[in-house]
């Protein structure tokens, strides 16, 4: 395209958003060239390990969760359109497997927790992260909204709970997760589930109420979805919940039992059940599964 052509297209841009274009081509002429750096961010994002002792090995900690984080947040950015907007079914199988990918990624990355760290410093660090807890990822949370409906958030053990025709208020009093922090003998929460509740309980009953009947679950179903993009829903889920939680258990038994000592959490959690896909119970597709596939859920 020859150098007028793109100005006319600049042009006719500014003059369709009823804009002045000389005052962006001027603005554009005293604009800095972009460079990396700037753009990434990264002086900035560099600032952002901020550890608690002298143990090297615990930037790397804080470093690696970060990364999880982020990888969390492209995974909620391809979840949203996929809930907000109307796609081809070409597109859902595309996203799908970008979801996939990222979910790889985690599954991989625990590597780095397993065998990027010393063992006995971990062990001595870790005390001072006390009460703060992977647990406590919102990102973590907010995915499984968009993706699936509440009743599919609860366990056995929750469902027992449940009024017959429960709130989105009693699904959270319920919800799976809050069994890592709730005594429901004494009725006390651990201090870790008090402040996780207190900073973003509300916003997950917000987004839960702003999902009823458009979650990523319903979406498919509504669209007579194909058997290729039944297969890639199914992979999803399987990757996301089951083979990324026993990962995460193996490296919370490599770092908490490896001794047969069988350390607390730093959240105080039961982490032994918590972590098992078959206590948690969370499937964001489960009528694409079998009784039996059910049954076994988390069995390798």
């Amino acid at each position: 395209m020859s150098t007028e052509k793109i100005v006319d297209k600049i042009k006719e841009k500014y003059q369709n958003l009823g804009e002045n274009p000389n005052t962006y081509l001027n603005g554009l002429l005293q604009a800095k060239p972009i460079n990396y750096w700037d753009y990434i961010q990264v002086d900035t994002l560099l600032t952002l390990q901020k550890t608690r002792t002298d143990f090297k090995d615990e930037a790397i900690f804080v470093m690696y969760h970060q990364v999880t984080e982020l990888v969390l947040k492209m995974m909620i950015h391809e979840l949203k359109q996929l809930v907000e907007e109307s796609l081809s079914e070409q597109i859902w199988i595309d996203k799908l497997n970008r979801l996939i990918r990222y979910t790889d990624m985690l599954i991989t990355s625990f590597d780095v927790m397993r065998s990027g760290m010393d063992y006995d410093d971990y062990n001595i660090f870790r005390s001072t992260l006390t009460p703060a807890s992977g647990f406590q990822s919102a990102q973590f949370r907010y995915l499984e909204l968009y993706c699936t409906r509440l009743d599919n958030l609860i366990n056995e053990r929750g469902r027992t709970r449940l009024p017959e025709s429960p709130s989105i208020e009693d699904f959270f009093d319920n919800i799976y997760w809050k069994d890592a922090g709730y005594n429901r003998k004494t009725g006390k929460k651990s201090l870790t589930l008090r402040q996780f509740e207190e900073k973003y309980e509300e916003s997950f009953i917000s987004l839960a109420k702003k999902m009823q009947g458009n979650t990523l679950e319903e979406k498919a179903n509504k669209m007579n979805p194909s058997k290729e993009l039944k297969d890639k829903l199914k992979e999803f889920d399987y990757h996301y919940n089951v083979a990324w939680p026993m990962v995460h258990l193996e490296t919370a038994q490599f770092y908490l039992d490896r001794k047969g000592e069988t350390k607390a959490a730093t959240g105080g959690s039961e982490w032994k059940k918590y972590l098992h896909p078959k206590y948690q119970q969370r499937k964001f597709f489960p009528e694409l599964w079998s009784e039996s596939e059910i049954a076994n859920w988390g069995e390798k």
